[in-house]
């Protein structure tokens, strides 16, 4: 027996409505991330007086909060479900924001910026195990793609409203958005939190379960390894800075203005919108170690736009449009990524480890983009811009070559080099990974 009929067509096609679901949370609660992020930094420097320093050690708490919660959080899911673990960590999230936009002193502001990025980071993996259960290994590159291209259109629309809102002289506008970031943390726990997850599929034979468990199975696995050190390298290099050292490049050297970089963010946004689809396509028919490598030759185009954006700073409109065009840039290689990265996880990952292997990777991402705001903030805080730009063209050229080197220990399938073959009977390979 392979199950019911009704899990029998889920494992061909997925399970529509959970993962409607699920895709409506993401957005809605990336629409009030927008409202926030890109914001974090000056809030704390120019809206509560606190110096850079202050905001970068705000942006590293923010991030280290995963070292203390996504341990715990790889083993819940895996022994409760991930509904339980998003509820959890949509309530210390929730609690976070709004404790975040009334603090006036770096104590407070750190303690609310714990508890903010230790929510978030603990939804991270449960809403990507969500995602893998409701999808199947046909279908699972679209649905990530997708839940990409939505996170990234709520965070646009919540960055373009968001910078019309924000006024540096008014303190309690930027605690509307963050109370507004705490509502819709609600959201998601209300939409997402309550939708049913499909039954696992019944198999033939019990699946094996002796050997290394939790984290030590993911470090014994050398290709999971490979690709931990390829992302956290792309997590530091791009989402590490965008937020930060390019927010504090843009603002401090160039001298751009919060609400055109807001624009910039929308401009991200859009074009991960306008092309995440058509990536898809691209990248369903080329390998996966393909599409990272190309990620980073994209991504040393807009820090080649970020040296231009520095050296005629003078020039407002020029540099604008420089700036606006790193954004864009790094929205055509984070394209690249969203039907990569997360759809080798899943493969990688024994079933019953699911949400540690998911975890695993959420605490490479969190510590990357803790570590890159600091060396960020400080390389660019310290007038030191166009060191800091030579080290992240130098990253990226590092990300084209650890992603080619990973090519050799991925299989054809975890890679995408194998043709699609419809099985009827199970295969070994269902009792092995979380595909």
């Amino acid at each position: 027996m392979t199950g019911t009929v009704k899990q029998q067509r889920q494992q061909r096609h997925g399970a529509g409505g959970p993962l409607r679901r699920v895709q409506i949370g993401n957005a809605l609660s990336a629409f009030g991330s927008g409202f926030t992020m890109p914001y974090m930094f000056v809030y704390v420097d120019q809206v509560r007086g606190l110096g850079s320093v202050a905001a970068g050690t705000v942006f590293t708490v923010f991030a280290l909060a995963a070292l203390a919660v996504l341990p715990l959080t790889g083993r819940g899911i895996d022994r409760y479900g991930p509904r339980p673990v998003l509820l959890a960590g949509t309530a210390l999230a929730a609690t976070g924001a709004f404790a975040f936009g009334h603090a006036t002193t770096t104590a407070a502001l750190l303690v609310s910026s714990f508890l903010f990025g230790g929510g978030i980071t603990t939804c991270q993996p449960a809403l990507a195990t969500m995602i893998v259960r409701c999808s199947t290994t046909a279908t699972r590159a679209h649905a990530f793609a997708l839940q990409f291209t939505l996170v990234n259109l709520g965070m646009g629309l919540g960055a373009l409203v968001g910078g019309q809102i924000v006024d540096v002289a008014d303190p309690a506008s930027l605690t509307r958005l963050f109370t507004i970031e705490a509502a819709t943390l609600v959201g998601l726990a209300l939409i997402t939190g309550t939708a049913r997850m499909p039954a696992a599929p019944l198999t033939l034979v019990q699946q094996k379960t002796d050997g290394p468990q939790g984290l030590r199975a993911l470090v014994a696995d050398r290709a999971m390894l490979r690709l931990c050190a390829l992302a956290g390298l792309i997590f530091f290099t791009c989402y590490g800075q965008f937020e930060s050292g390019v927010a504090a490049f843009a603002t401090d050297t160039v001298g751009t203005a919060p609400s055109t970089l807001g624009f910039a963010i929308g401009a991200n946004a859009l074009t991960i919108v306008v092309l995440q689809m058509f990536m898809v396509r691209l990248t369903a028919r080329r390998r996966r170690t393909t599409a990272m490598a190309a990620a980073g030759l994209v991504w040393l185009g807009a820090w080649t736009m970020a040296l231009v954006a520095g050296l005629i700073r003078t020039e407002t409109m020029a540099a604008t449009i420089a700036i606006v065009s790193i954004y864009a840039l790094f929205g055509v290689g984070e394209s690249l990524l969203a039907p990569t990265m997360a759809p080798i996880v899943a493969d990688l990952a024994p079933t019953r480890l699911l949400g540690t292997y998911n975890a695993g990777f959420a605490l490479v991402k969190q510590i990357a983009i803790a570590v890159g705001p600091a060396v960020g903030v400080l390389l660019v805080g310290s007038g030191t811009w166009p060191l800091y730009l030579a080290a992240m063209a130098g990253c990226t050229l590092l990300i084209v070559a650890l992603a080619l080197r990973l090519r050799p220990h991925l299989t054809p399938e975890q890679d995408n080099a194998a043709p699609a073959v419809v099985v009827h009977a199970i295969p070994v390979r269902e009792l092995q990974t979380a595909a």
